[in-house]
């Protein structure tokens, strides 16, 4: 299974929020360069990076940092947050971005979502965030109608190779991971990355005899709950 060791910024540094409520941040440093390379000595292979902040005004605020991170690392890199046009799309790849996450557009314009996914096929992720099983759009700030699981079926009929599903409620709240959710995700035929709540070496674990593809640790790392180094090991193979 692979593991995503998370780097999310708001306002230039390196943060986690609770729940997704920007109020409530908790700031762990202001290099995330460094926090990369960190994770590859650890052993890391990918990296997850979040804007928040272009998660919130519908525009990417931080390319330089992900192209920074690219030029100074050999992680895998996927970046999500504001990007929601194929120029934006084109500038991460051609930087060296090896994937792009398309989190709110791919709810609000189904025609440009199955476009990008037609185009760029496994180089893009659909984000796929949920609050009490409702896709929540805007960097999580406005919750629609749209069932998750119906949604989630609607992206692999739209030819999705990779969706990333956030629990919403669980995200860096420490309780773990909805174990249940994830197992009627994997019936679907794509690959499903789990994010939000990773809180215990049991959670990746129990993901990977699911046959979940990959997890995103964010949280539990920069506590100190899990050892990255643990965390690859239980993950296994694909490190």
């Amino acid at each position: 299974m692979k593991i995503f060791p998370a780097i999310d910024l708001l306002d230039q540094k390196v943060v986690r929020l609770y729940q997704g409520d920007y109020q409530q941040k908790e700031v762990f440093g202001d290099d995330p360069v460094a926090f990369a390379q960190a994770f590859e000595e650890a052993g890391a292979k990918y990296l997850h990076l979040v804007d928040l902040d272009g998660a919130k005004a519908g525009k990417l605020h931080y390319f330089g940092i992900a192209k920074k991170i690219v030029e100074h690392t050999n992680l895998y890199v996927e970046v999500g947050g504001g990007i929601r046009d194929e120029e934006t799309i084109q500038h991460c790849l051609s930087a060296g971005v090896d994937r792009v996450i398309l989190g709110t557009i791919a709810q609000k314009d189904p025609e440009f979502t199955q476009a990008m996914l037609k185009k760029y096929g496994a180089r893009i992720a659909i984000g796929v965030d949920a609050k009490e099983e409702k896709v929540a759009v805007e960097g999580w700030l406005e919750k629609t109608e749209t069932d998750a699981f119906e949604f989630c079926q609607q992206l692999v009929k739209w030819g999705a190779k990779t969706i990333i599903f956030t629990e919403i409620s669980r995200d860096g709240t420490g309780e773990g991971i909805n174990l249940p959710l994830y197992q009627k995700l994997n019936q679907l035929e794509v690959e499903i990355v789990a994010s939000g709540g990773v809180a215990t070496l049991q959670d990746i674990e129990g993901l990977k005899q699911l046959g979940i593809s990959g997890a995103i640790v964010g949280k539990s790392l920069y506590s100190g709950s899990l050892k990255l180094e643990e965390v690859l090991a239980a993950g296994g193979d694909d490190q």
